[in-house]
């Protein structure tokens, strides 16, 4: 008998992630390494384990993801986001926590361009008035 398979896709700044999330034991795999290993970071260990928390299904889901694009911060982001769109579709009787604690809000900041006859998005060349 085939396993339930929930699938979300979470995206922050220019990452992009793919989560797959299967009744288990509570594995988290991402790009096929652990997660911890994968971001480096405690705190961005934590971002990603938010979601899960927030519904108390720590060790009830193993959770698969590819996700690709940006750096490490915006990829703990989209991974989130995914993870908790793909628990609403598990259960949607989660939606109101996941939803009160923000998760299923869309991060829309993105880095903004830089302009020409500028060094930056907003900073300008000294001026000189002679």
């Amino acid at each position: 008998m085939p396993k339930e398979v929930y699938q979300g896709t979470g995206r922050r700044k220019t990452s992009i992630a793919r989560v797959r999330i299967t009744p288990g034991k509570g594995a988290i795999l991402i790009n096929g390494k652990d997660f911890k290993k994968y971001l480096c970071r405690d705190t961005l260990a934590t971002v990603v384990e938010q979601p899960l928390e927030t519904v108390d299904v720590m060790k009830t889901y193993d959770i698969k993801v590819n996700v690709n694009g940006g750096g490490l911060t915006g990829q703990a982001g989209a991974i989130r986001l995914g993870i908790a769109r793909a628990l609403i579709k598990a259960d949607s009787d989660h939606r109101p926590a996941l939803k009160s604690a923000g998760f299923l809000t869309r991060d829309a900041r993105k880095v903004e361009r830089k302009k020409y006859g500028q060094p930056g998005a907003r900073k300008r060349f000294q001026f000189s008035k002679r």
